[in-house]
């Protein structure tokens, strides 16, 4: 129950985060694990610095450090940030620099409601369902059944199955439900053609209006989804790429010539092929290689109900005044055409 809230030390049932110079493993807190066969055996954890009883961690306090058989480490406690580096993969999943984004733009507070298709993993559900306790809840959907049970289990199993809802559901041809109409403030779609799934979300969400973000590899993706936001009265849209950059920090020795003798006009002193002296300094330099593309985030704001009416009742009545006007060209240029056909028999 360790994501639920913060503790000082381990319970049995926790899901710990293990520190191992720069690695790092989760573990669930249990004295007896079963074997191959379906028999009860002591749960012993094996890393790159030996076996750790996982029975020695329960009573220990998060953030201390553990003895393992041949070195130590340090338990931790569990964040959707560190869980999104360490959770089995189901699917690929989206890491801190996108979900901080995604967060950001879907204006998520505490006790709001917001919808995700595509739960895949889990990762971006935990840091969702962070963002909107205690009183708000997150509504997830997977196309595939064995996925969605094993989020469920897992939301269970950590102790947040109250903030959320995972189901089994083709979101893009049944929609999110009739339950969920007029009920989200936001909706996120991480899906092959989440264009199929903007008028869904224009169903789902409150008449005050509210958020939509969607994840795209491809730009082509991207075209189709803003063309179906604006057709469906979104605005505000725009497209981002999130790739983070780190400087390092580093200290660089430089050599240094003495050049003093440039002073004098007549010097006929020649320049040293070696250094005369060194100079350190401490440079912020750029990392030797970049993170590569990961995805396009697309984001859009649904306006209130009624300013969708009234935008939509525009456009209805311009697209008449096109109408009437090209009838009236084409009544105008048929009688020119009969004017000049009696003038000229």
């Amino acid at each position: 129950m360790s994501f639920r809230n913060f503790k000082d030390k381990i319970e049995e049932g926790d899901t710990v985060i293990l520190y191992l110079s720069n690695h790092l493993h989760a573990i669930e807190v249990k004295p007896e694990i079963k074997n191959k066969k379906g028999e009860l055996i002591e749960n012993v954890y094996q890393t790159t610095f030996g076996a750790l009883k996982v029975r020695n961690l329960i009573g220990s306090e998060y953030g201390s450090k553990v003895e393992l058989s041949k070195g130590w480490g340090h338990v931790l406690q569990p964040t959707p940030e560190l869980w999104s580096l360490t959770l089995p993969h189901r699917t690929q999943i989206i890491y801190t620099p996108d979900i901080s984004m995604i967060l950001l733009q879907l204006d998520l507070v505490p006790g709001c409601v917001v919808i995700e298709a595509g739960t895949g993993s889990g990762s971006l559900t935990h840091a969702l369902i962070r963002r909107i306790r205690p009183h708000g809840h997150v509504y997830t959907f997977d196309f595939h059944d064995h996925r969605a049970m094993l989020a469920r289990e897992e939301f269970e199993a950590h102790g947040i199955a109250d903030f959320v809802t995972a189901q089994h559901r083709d979101v893009l041809a049944e929609g999110f439900g009739e339950d969920l109409n007029g009920k989200a403030d936001a909706v996120f779609l991480d899906l092959p053609s989440p264009w199929t799934g903007v008028k869904h979300a224009v169903d789902a969400m409150k008449n005050e209006g509210g958020r939509f973000c969607s994840f795209s590899p491809c730009i082509e993706q991207v075209q189709r989804t803003c063309l179906a936001l604006e057709e469906h009265s979104f605005q505000d849209i725009s497209t981002m790429e999130i790739l983070q950059t780190e400087l390092k920090v580093s200290r660089r020795t430089i050599p240094v010539r003495d050049l003093s003798f440039l002073k004098h006009k007549s010097s006929n002193n020649p320049v040293e092929e070696k250094p005369s002296s060194e100079k350190n300094y401490i440079v912020g330099a750029w990392p030797a290689t970049a993170p590569g593309h990961t995805g396009y985030l697309t984001v859009a704001t649904l306006p209130p109900q009624y300013i969708r009416t009234k935008c939509k009742a525009d456009k209805d009545m311009m697209e008449d005044s096109k109408a009437d006007n090209q009838i009236e060209l084409q009544t105008s240029d048929h009688e020119n055409g009969k004017m000049c056909i009696a003038e000229n028999p």
